[in-house]
């Protein structure tokens, strides 16, 4: 193994390793700052800000990153000026903690981006409580605004100069999740033909996918904001291709219902599967190389491997099944394009992008703050006021109960736990019910290991890693976040007040209670996934409706802005599938009266995914169109086909039964020569399968939403 260096070793890191690290190395500079300056008491309470801080600190761009941060900062320190006021009257304390509470989480009317944000005000009470009484209120917030400021201007020097690195990691995470997307699809195709398998590896395949969409958004948002290079033009172009190939993929599926159940579907099924594994790797070999490292040797892309496997065992010239393997090898083509394309642009960067920067643009998550999102959220009926009251509810419940336990001197512990494992929905509280327990046990077995420690300067330098272990693995796995952050609250409420020493066994009994307060708060004012299924499905139809508007409309191939819009439209399309998605996961969690309408809903994702699959494939012919594709029967086709899903995906079709039942589809129908030698047969049969599920699409969202208002009935 050749010798790593500091910096070599640092590279390796993954993105949230190398934000964990640097946001430990910015609340011990606070500390040593401060301890060296003014006292270690100091140090403690400066660290606090600092920690409030570095909850938004996460791998962003510059101008993102600072009023993140920032805000943060102003939240969790006027949070700990309220609390450290009325800390000497518990009735009115309980009330402030309700009141903060509310409004934290209020702020998730801005979007997941405000979830970190959020949780800043809510640590800011645990830490405040944490610290004597006799503590000048005013002394106190000044530290932690002190300790906040350093760690704004450390934090954004470190964003600053990690730049390019964070653009690269986002990038390869890109990569990673679109591989682990084409070995997820693999799982589906060779399941196709097994029910046992079908249904797990098609919910493998949805998590997949909801996976990379986040993934995809985080590159865009570094990516497309990169000052122009030959360097930023390379990551983008790169980008761009892994989201086609997504759109490519989502097609692989199409017509293999089509093959049957015998041995040669199988064998056919399992070489698709091969090839997609294959190409999976060479991802994995590109991300290694944008990541900086040595990429391995390059692998067979699969390109001829489908083909020698139709060589060695052809059928019979009468089988049906003939004209449908040249279409599936045409795709497995385009697929091994798009990889191949992506190892080319990392040899060599291109000149130009398909878009320009102004237009890349468009595709960065909106980053504002705007006070009218509020509007929206001004009555009960909105999940995120009735989560904000719950929440407040709950926490004030915990703050109350905690000063009538035997260990009432640790209320804070409580309130912590409380609002660590309480989620939006009850699907996450149950996950992190379960997790937190099971990290706050093995937390409290090290800090008694701790306990004998007789160092100072040791247990901090163990607080500044819990602190940086828990932020680096908050999203990637909450277990060691949980065990790291009970590591951080206890030494930290030590370290501020020593005299309290290390309450171990009242943390753990808290940690349960509280975990089980949480649970039952869930069913106070819930926010059950189907009361906003009336709203979600018409956002669905209208997505789905405007991507098959922009796939089917003509459009001049060097018109920048329709290439734009039509982007803009299946991203919205393929953001409005996934919401549907974990909307139906999290409510499998639910009670069963109040779930979603499994099958309908399953019938529906597996329909609209299809349709996006054909709108792909007719987009693909396009763009590769031979001159038949501008006859005037191919033309019109696509206008008729346009107006017909234009009727089909109207929201309106969810309370009136208009949908055509569509054309069947079958071998018999798929035409003699394959697409090389005569695309409009193809493009034509495609159209009508399109209308098909189209049409069923309408239909299941339908039976969804009856079956929703009979359950209310």
């Amino acid at each position: 193994m050749p010798h790593l260096t500091p910096l070599s070793w640092l590279l390796r890191l993954p993105a949230h390793l190398v934000n964990g690290l640097t946001v430990a190395l910015g609340i011990g500079l606070v500390q040593v700052l401060f301890g060296t300056q003014a006292s270690l008491h100091a140090a403690q309470l400066a660290a606090s800000g600092a920690v409030l801080s570095s909850l938004a600190d996460l791998p962003n761009t510059v101008a993102r990153s600072w009023r993140r941060v920032l805000l943060a900062a102003v939240l969790g320190c006027a949070s700990a000026l309220l609390i450290a006021l009325l800390i000497r009257h518990p009735r009115l304390l309980g009330l402030a903690i309700m009141a903060l509470t509310f409004g934290a989480m209020m702020t998730m009317v801005w979007g997941p981006r405000a979830g970190p944000v959020s949780f800043a005000p809510l640590l800011s009470i645990v830490f405040t409580m944490s610290v004597p009484p006799s503590q000048s209120p005013w002394e106190l917030v000044g530290w932690y605004l002190a300790g906040a400021a350093v760690y704004l201007g450390w934090s954004q020097a470190v964003v600053a100069l990690l730049q390019a690195r964070y653009r690269s990691l986002a990038l390869a995470s890109a990569l990673q999740a679109t591989a682990q997307l084409l070995r997820s699809r693999a799982g589906v195709m060779e399941g196709s033909s097994e029910a046992g398998d079908e249904g797990a590896s098609l919910l493998s395949w949805l998590r997949d996918e909801a996976l990379l969409a986040d993934r995809l958004q985080a590159a865009r948002d570094l990516l497309f904001a990169a000052p122009d290079s030959a360097r930023a033009r390379q990551q983008s172009a790169i980008l761009l291709r892994a989201i086609d190939l997504r759109d490519i993929l989502l097609a692989s599926r199409l017509d293999l219902d089509l093959l049957g159940v015998d041995g040669f579907a199988r064998q056919v099924r399992s070489g698709l599967a091969l090839q997609l594994r294959e190409m999976a790797a060479e991802l994995d070999r590109a991300q290694d190389a944008v990541r900086g490292w040595a990429p391995g040797p390059a692998g067979p892309t699969g390109r001829q491997h489908l083909v020698e496997l139709l060589a060695s065992a052809p059928l019979p010239a009468e089988d049906p099944r003939n004209r449908l393997l040249p279409a599936l090898v045409d795709r497995v083509r385009h697929l091994a394009d798009d990889v191949t394309a992506i190892h080319a642009l990392l040899r060599q960067p291109p000149e130009h992008l398909p878009l320009s920067t102004e237009e890349l643009q468009l595709f960065v998550a909106p980053e504002g703050w705007p006070l009218s999102a509020f509007k929206a959220h001004r009555t009960l009926a909105s999940p995120i006021v009735r989560h904000a009251l719950r929440a407040s509810l709950a926490l004030g419940a915990a703050y109350y109960i905690g000063l009538v336990l035997p260990w009432a001197s640790h209320p804070q512990w409580l309130v912590l736990s409380v609002a660590v494992v309480l989620r939006g929905n009850l699907e996450q509280t149950l996950s992190r019910r379960n997790v937190r327990v099971a990290g706050t046990l093995l937390g409290c077995l090290i800090v008694m290991a701790l306990a004998h420690v007789p160092s100072t300067t040791a247990l901090m330098v163990i607080f500044l890693a819990a602190a940086g272990m828990a932020h680096s693995f908050a999203v990637e796995r909450y277990l060691v976040t949980a065990s790291a952050a009970t590591v951080m609250a206890l030494l930290q409420a030590h370290l501020a007040h020593p005299a309290t020493g290390f309450p171990i066994v009242e943390r753990l009994a808290d940690t349960v209670i509280g975990a089980l307060m949480a649970w039952a708060f869930c069913f106070v004012l819930p926010s059950w996934e189907r009361r906003s299924l009336p709203r979600s499905l018409p956002r669905l139809m209208l997505a789905l409706q405007a991507y098959a508007r922009e796939a089917l409309r003509r459009h001049d191939p060097d018109d920048a802005e329709s290439a734009v819009a039509q982007r803009l439209a299946r991203r919205q399309a393929y953001d409005a599938l996934g919401l549907l998605a974990v909307a139906l996961q999290r409510s499998s969690a639910e009670p069963r009266r109040v779930q979603l309408p499994v099958p309908e809903l399953t019938r529906l994702l597996d329909h609209a995914q299809r349709l996006m699959a054909h709108l792909s494939m007719v987009r693909l012919m396009r763009v590769h169109q031979g001159p038949e594709l501008d006859q005037p029967e191919a033309v019109r086709a696509l206008q008729d086909a346009e107006q017909t899903l234009d009727g089909l995906l109207a929201p309106a079709t969810l309370h009136h039964d208009t949908a055509p039942a569509g054309a069947s589809d079958s071998l018999e129908l798929l035409p003699d020569k394959p697409p090389t030698e005569d695309l409009l047969p193809w493009l034509l049969r495609r159209l009508k399968v399109t209308e098909k599920d189209a049409a069923d699409v309408a239909q299941a969202a339908r039976s969804a939403l009856l079956v929703v208002r009979r359950r209310r009935g």
